[in-house]
């Protein structure tokens, strides 16, 4: 029988969820792979800590930090009755001229696109 350490109920051998609270009967070694009782501190096959698995995993918060920012929207005005009237490729080649000249133009200004 394997007892849950969540809940303490009783669970059948071989079980790797408990069937009363769902809770995981086993701790997975992220280094090795192997399933441990999860009331190791250390993997039985690799010796990995638990412990310093979970730190390294744990994410951390992005610092805030407050932008002065400025936005630019363009309207390419007929863009649709011109592309509709132009080969594909040929529209693509007119928008990628357009936003290189725009990219370049909002580089010398230090903004990024």
């Amino acid at each position: 029988m394997n007892i849950c350490p969540n809940c303490a109920a009783e669970n059948p051998a071989g079980s790797r969820f408990c069937g009363n609270c769902g809770a995981s009967l086993s701790r997975i070694c992220a280094s090795c792979g192997a399933a441990n009782d999860p009331s190791v501190r250390f993997c039985t096959q690799c010796g990995t800590p638990f412990e310093a698995a979970a730190e390294a995993a744990a994410p951390v918060a992005p610092a805030a930090e407050r932008r002065l920012v400025s936005v630019i929207f363009a309207d390419l005005v007929g863009f649709t009755a011109v592309s509709e009237s132009r080969d594909p490729e040929e529209t693509r080649e007119l928008l990628s001229r357009y936003f290189d000249t725009c990219r370049r133009l909002i580089g010398l200004y230090g903004g990024t696109v």
